[in-house]
């Protein structure tokens, strides 16, 4: 199950890199057996990002406005995109803390095997299933009407930007569901990931907000994935430049900036804590 190496070896940075990696691919392939066990929980996974194209462009379709016009389901699939990406959050708590309540984790520290291949295996796992959900909701969003009219370049932007967020969202995940202690504490904590969906302008526009929960809306990353992906698919909704928060008027900036950034505090972080647990 791990990449057998001598001490002096594993003092290589490369030879620490290629056994770090060979043992977290290891772990994402558990993850992918588990999810073989488990089949209604992938098909509710798949299902669900079509039911939201379903549900939120037909409910809310005729009853907002899109500011400088345009069909209501256009302005709302960045924002669906975003809401995706953001439950990468949810996905990876869950199996973390799972694992800690099981006392996997106990067993894997102590394995001889990387102290960073378990954060990354179950990050890089969820990634490939966003992945899927993406194209999924993609294919949904195509059905209802919606199209990607700024380019093929530009949408390929776009979703690099969906995959670079889910994947420092997903390290989020891990971190606090290192710190839970139970499986049912973290799908407590789940619970707050969607008011954070919901404060943003994946929905509906911020200008009607009063001004501190503007404020917060468009400081949240999500508005600043949204309205890159709005800007880079050519949706309506594109904000104009000047007239919002920084994160806002340069979308797509903001949006690694943050991505970058959640990156630079939670892998290290994930990685002392798995390290530290139950010490």
């Amino acid at each position: 199950m791990t990449v057998q190496s001598t001490p002096d070896a594993r003092r290589n940075p490369v030879t620490r890199l290629r056994w770090a990696l060979a043992d977290g691919f290891v772990l994402v392939g558990r993850e992918f057996s588990r999810l073989r066990q488990e089949p209604g929980s992938l098909i509710a996974a798949l299902i669900f990002p079509a039911v939201m194209v379903l549900l939120f462009g037909y409910v809310f379709g005729s009853a907002i406005q899109v500011p400088g016009g345009g069909d209501y389901r256009a302005f709302l699939m960045p924002g669906l995109f975003a809401m995706v990406t953001a439950s990468s959050v949810v996905a990876v708590i869950e199996r973390v803390a799972g694992d800690v309540s099981r006392g996997l984790m106990n067993r894997f520290r102590s394995m001889p095997m990387s102290r960073v291949a378990v954060p990354f295996g179950h990050t890089a796992s969820d990634l490939v299933g966003g992945l899927l959900s993406i194209a999924i909701m993609a294919v949904a969003g195509l059905l209802v009407g919606w199209r990607a009219s700024d380019g093929l370049l530009n949408a390929l932007a776009g979703f690099g930007l969906l995959v670079l967020m889910r994947y420092a969202l997903s390290w989020v995940g891990c971190f606090f569901g290192l710190k839970v202690p139970n499986e049912q504490m973290a799908q407590q904590l789940t619970l707050l990931v969607m008011p954070v969906t919901v404060l943003s302008n994946a929905f509906v526009p911020t200008d009607g907000l009063p001004g501190w929960l503007r404020f917060i809306a468009e400081w949240n990353p999500l508005s600043a994935l949204t309205a890159a992906c709005r800007e880079l698919f050519g949706n309506p909704g594109t904000a104009a430049a000047g007239s919002h928060a920084w994160p806002v008027d340069h979308p797509v900036a903001a949006t690694v900036l943050w991505s970058v950034g959640l990156l630079v505090v939670f892998v290290p972080l994930s990685v002392r804590s798995f390290q530290r647990k139950n010490r």
